[in-house]
């Protein structure tokens, strides 16, 4: 079983798209008990969020937007997510921070990995809001760094309605296979669809796993944290 992951998910999981509304309350639910089960196994768990749900940068050209000024709303985007799920996981029972790497007083603290370990050795959820803190980078990034910064053992990557990482998109080529066990240089050299390839080169030399795995089941969660073969494994090989 690992032991301290970073769960990183999109904006999108806690949308209600049915009602056109940015929160569904049952998604937020859903994955703060799954998170709790976690929890209540022993892991020691953070969580990076999008911001899809409220914010997409491909809108800022058609209304004039910076592309700097697009990234900082995606960031603020995913600081409203990260309180939205840190007090759902306390209304569960759990302890959670939204910390975040730009300063929002007072619904989060300011990111420092230090006390971010402390955090989480005291048995509490850390979800991370802000990105990096800077524009020009993904949530891919900001979780691979994160990652690092509290010496994470996986990140997991929760996808919806894809079971990992495929040869190429099982969408459009019924032959797609996919594939259960790759390296980091072959995601590079071979520009597979993981997360962003930046994000790879951070991760690449690191003893961190990736666990591709698909979310439509939420309980795959807790299988990947158990070690079930479910999913993709990326790895330095």
């Amino acid at each position: 079983m690992y032991k301290r992951i970073l769960l990183k998910i999109s904006g999108e999981a806690i949308a209600d798209k049915e009602h056109a509304q940015t929160l569904n309350t049952d998604k937020l639910h859903l994955i703060a008990k799954e998170i709790k089960n976690l929890h209540d196994l022993g892991a020691e768990v953070a969580v990076v969020i999008g911001a899809g749900n409220i914010w997409r940068g491909k809108f800022a050209p058609k209304l004039g937007i910076d592309a700097a000024e697009a990234d900082y709303m995606g960031m603020i985007g995913t600081i409203i997510n990260s309180v939205a799920l840190a007090s759902t996981l306390k209304a569960n029972g759990v302890g959670a921070y939204a910390m975040s790497a730009i300063q929002v007083d007072p619904v989060t603290i300011p990111f420092d990995a230090d006390k971010a370990k402390e955090l989480l050795d005291a048995g509490n959820v850390i979800v991370f809001g802000g990105g990096t803190g800077k524009p020009f980078f993904t949530t891919d990034t900001a979780a691979t760094l994160r990652a690092i910064q509290i010496d994470a053992d996986v990140i997991c990557m929760a996808k919806y309605g894809v079971d990992g990482v495929f040869t190429s998109d099982p969408r459009v080529d019924k032959d797609a296979k996919l594939l259960k066990h790759i390296t980091y240089q072959e995601v590079l050299d071979k520009k597979l669809e993981v997360m962003d390839l930046s994000a790879i080169e951070l991760i690449k030399d690191k003893d961190i796993e990736i666990r591709v795995f698909n979310m439509s089941d939420p309980k795959n969660i807790e299988k990947v944290v158990k070690g079930e073969n479910i999913g993709t494994i990326v790895s330095r090989g």
